[in-house]
């Protein structure tokens, strides 16, 4: 079995399937035998499906069977498939406990006499769906669901809000990027004040314990004091590494092997040498911020955006990444307030389509979110929801059961199907981070009271 990312063989079929794949070798896809022991996929396993799928193979599960057939850890197993965007299937290795292999050991879904056990409906909740009886050895993913063209929404209250301490005094805690993995979410923001930002970590099971969880302020780290702001996080599976993309007046970029250690990340490095040339002559009085880095299966682009109404594209090749940005392009562009910054791209699950999100300033003051979609990172970008009137995600567009705390829906992340380069998004079911204020907040702007909330598509047609 190589399922295991730190195992010796596994390693060594890993560099096998690079080097056949840089040769021109025709391989479609990876299978995992998965007959795991009765704890369930190693605590790697996910790793090891998105670092195979990074390679540009298909990756499936093609033996699965637990002994006891533990419900969590079949749903461990399932959800490792779930996040990687490449893997494509699931056959659990028989049917009935005595039709296995594994004689004794109950491994299965369904019991001697093809009654459905607990890891049956484990797994049915897992994958949010309902697979045929008589095919219930077999299950795949399902083709995504087209996005819809308008959105309505409903918020929590506040989930996330400041906690300064006797070296950080917080007036907003803002622009957040987020990932599932291992069974946390894993959160960056920055943190600002008067006297300027910088980044702060945190961590948790459920969004119920956000509120609660430790803020680990990273000018305590390699990444150092000073301007930091408007974090990005990613696991770049080629490299092993995960990467924090934040602005420093240039675009910068810290990586680190493990994301729960806060202290693992490296000093500040830049994408550029300097501000490009076509941002220079375009950014007016506006500012540069916002960089997004996005992959596919042969390049990294990062976006940026400049306050002044311009998108910014530049690329490199995906084995050059983080190095080699070049050829920066407006990628679009519209009126300063209506393109202004905290630009998202996603690739939707399951399809062939890119989601463009960017955050706009309404007639009435307060900031929303448009959309557009393209079949390709490199554009040309098509509006989806993209008007005052039919945006993606605007106050007008969503409920506040808990009660109305904000009227700007403004810089934040959604919540992703995976956590690598690739920032693979589900097609329904949507959910998005974000920050808003208290409507009456008002002054200096790096002193106003962001907070977090979270919004979840109540619209989704599956």
């Amino acid at each position: 079995n190589i399922e295991d990312w730190n195992a010796a063989k596994t390693q060594g079929v890993y560099r096998m399937v690079r080097d056949f794949k840089s040769r021109g070798v025709p391989i479609d896809c990876v299978g995992f035998q998965s007959h795991f022991g009765a704890g369930g996929p190693p605590s790697t396993f996910q790793t090891t499906l998105a670092n195979f799928a990074a390679l540009g193979v298909d990756v499936q599960l093609t033996e699965l069977d637990i002994p006891q057939a533990g419900t969590t850890a079949y749903s461990n197993a399932v959800r490792a498939c779930l996040n990687v965007p490449r893997c494509n299937g699931i056959t659990v290795w028989g049917i009935r406990d005595s039709d296995s292999w594994r004689t004794g050991q109950n491994p299965l879904l369904f019991d001697n006499n093809g009654a459905k056990k607990p890891a049956y409906n484990a797994v049915l909740t897992t994958m949010g769906g309902t697979p045929t009886a008589a095919r219930a050895q077999t299950v795949e993913k399902t083709n995504a669901a087209a996005l819809p063209t308008s959105y309505s929404w409903s918020s929590s209250g506040i989930l996330m809000s400041p906690k300064s301490d006797s070296t950080h005094n917080i007036a907003g805690l803002k622009d957040p990027s987020v990932v599932y993995y291992n069974g946390k979410y894993h959160v960056f923001a920055s943190v600002a004040n008067s006297a300027g930002y910088n980044l702060v970590y945190l961590n948790f099971t459920d969004w119920s314990q956000a509120a609660n969880a430790t803020h680990y302020y990273l000018d305590r780290t390699p990444i150092g004091a000073g301007y930091r702001a408007a974090p990005q996080v990613f696991y770049f599976a080629p490299q092993g590494l995960w990467y924090l993309v934040y602005q420093t007046g240039n675009a910068s970029y810290s990586t680190n092997r493990d994301i729960s250690n806060p202290n693992g990340w490296s000093a500040p490095r830049n994408f550029y040498p300097s501000m490009p040339d076509i941002i220079r002559q375009n950014i007016g009085n506006g500012y540069w911020v916002d960089m997004w880095v996005i992959c596919d299966a042969s390049n990294c682009y990062l976006f940026s955006s400049d306050d002044n109404g311009h998108l910014y594209r530049s690329q490199t090749s995906l084995s050059q990444f983080p190095n080699g940005f070049t050829n920066t392009v407006i990628a679009a562009q519209d009126s300063k307030y209506a393109m202004f910054e905290a630009s998202n791209v996603y690739k939707v699950q399951g399809s062939d389509q890119y989601v463009l999100l960017i955050e706009a300033i309404g007639s009435d003051g307060r900031r929303y979110f448009r959309s557009w979609t393209s079949p390709s990172i490199a554009g040309s970008w098509t509006q989806l929801a993209a008007s005052e009137s039919n945006p993606f995600a605007r106050s007008t567009n969503v409920t506040f059961p808990a009660g109305s705390w904000t009227r700007d829906i403004s810089h934040g992340e959604m919540i992703r199907a995976g956590y690598d380069q690739t920032l693979t998004i589900p097609s329904c079911r949507l959910q998005y981070l974000y920050q808003g204020m208290n409507p009456s907040a008002g002054g200096d702007y790096n002193s106003l009271p962001w907070r977090l909330g979270l919004l979840t598509q109540t619209n989704s047609t599956c």
